[in-house]
């Protein structure tokens, strides 16, 4: 593809996007298609159609494997990052066909990845240690089995700017929901929780953003621990609801140090994963903790430890007019019940509203991000990721 390509690419008015997504929970392929119009603040969004395309099981283990300090390896990751990118590829021509557009029609392949390892906070005294992240799902693969250019690996650069590499939905959600004059926390649970704070009629300098802990991460291990793997997370939360809250439980989860830490902040399974969990396990079985109150009294931390970072980090400055969620926990009553309860002056609405599915605003968010690399424009929020300078984000690798 000839630079002259890429300048028409940019210059057309609207473009066709594929936006893929694979969240910490390792669940699947979440894959957006779009229809966006400029660039900038003047982008304009019409959703064509999204679907979550599951891992198969033995997928799924090897990215957890993958993950994990003690069972990772060279040749697992460098082998799993060519295979995700052709599961990738396969999600961006599903939803292509699903959506009747022919993959000639798409533009461009927006591709999170897999996250794989994220070093977000350097400890001290670490002289080898350096911030770094990696994400799997090779663009490449992506690009040659779709013929469509692909942008992928976002977070390298802003961690190459001084940044955590993380959150980066924060620039999506302030052209998606900014500038509506009420102070908006745009929530989303997936395995960990994020949320971007969007004052009344800000600028992107004021925006506050940060992963405010573990979402469904630890409820999803939980579940599959109790079932032997049968169940993958808590349906509609039906293990949550036959258990009792763990008040001292509860207390003892919530004083765990990522929570206290200011923002600008990120995490991920390194702090709240398979690790964590089963240790949690472990302890709780140890102690004689009925499993079921363990699983309700972790529905709760999830839920309380979101509220109590909007009072230390949010409230003291700003008012939260309302809460627009999405992400799998949206689909658990319990957990959206918990919100309500520590949430009770706020209120709570679901990005449905909006017209974007719970599911794909992640997915949408990286087809945003890749539509503004391609046009040249910065997608990282400063603010967010504790980045010296707005840069642009990605790796483009061109096609036709």
């Amino acid at each position: 593809m000839t630079i002259e390509n890429l300048i028409r690419l940019r210059e057309k008015e609207s473009r066709n996007v594929i936006g893929l997504m694979s969240g910490t929970s390792c669940d699947g392929i979440d894959a957006c298609l779009a229809r966006i119009t400029g660039n900038g603040l003047s982008t304009e969004i019409d959703i064509i159609g999204f679907e979550t395309y599951p891992y198969k099981n033995e997928i799924r283990e090897l990215i957890f494997e993958a993950s994990q300090v003690k069972t990772g390896s060279v040749d697992k990751v460098c082998q799993l990052n060519f295979t995700l990118g052709k599961l990738f590829a396969d999600a961006a021509r599903q939803i292509a066909e699903k959506s009747l557009v022919s993959l000639l029609d798409i533009d461009i392949i927006g591709s999170h990845g897999q996250t794989i390892y994220h070093v977000s906070a350097l400890k001290e005294k670490a002289d080898k240690e350096v911030r770094s992240t990696l994400q799997i799902g090779e663009p490449s693969v992506i690009a040659q089995e779709t013929g469509v250019t692909t942008v992928a690996d976002f977070r390298t650069r802003d961690i190459a700017a001084g940044g955590e590499g993380a959150p980066l939905v924060p620039y999506a959600d302030f052209i998606l929901f900014g500038r509506d004059g009420i102070g908006r926390a745009i929530q989303n649970i997936g395995g960990i929780s994020n949320v971007t704070f969007l004052p009344a009629d800000c600028g992107i300098n004021d925006i506050i953003a940060f992963d405010n802990g573990p979402g469904n991460m630890i409820i999803d291990r939980f579940a599959e621990i109790i079932t032997d793997g049968k169940f993958k997370y808590d349906k509609n939360g039906e293990f949550a609801l036959k258990g009792k809250l763990n008040q001292g439980l509860l207390e003892r989860l919530c004083s765990h140090p990522y929570l206290s830490i200011p923002p600008p902040k990120s995490t991920g399974r390194e702090d709240f994963g398979i690790q964590f969990s089963d240790n949690l396990y472990k302890e709780l079985k140890q102690d004689n903790v009925v499993v079921l109150d363990a699983i309700a009294t972790i529905t709760a931390f999830t839920a309380r430890s979101i509220s109590d970072s909007y009072k230390k980090f949010i409230q003291p400055s700003y008012k939260i007019s309302e809460v627009v969620m999405s992400g799998g926990g949206v689909h658990n009553p319990v957990l959206f019940q918990f919100l309500k309860d520590y949430l009770e002056d706020i209120k709570l609405r679901k990005v449905d509203e909006f017209g974007i599915p719970s599911d794909a605003k992640e997915a949408l968010a990286f087809a945003i991000l890749a539509n503004e690399t391609i046009c040249g424009n910065p997608g990282n929020v400063p603010s967010a990721t504790g980045a010296k300078e707005r840069v642009v984000l990605g790796k483009i690798v061109p096609c036709r």
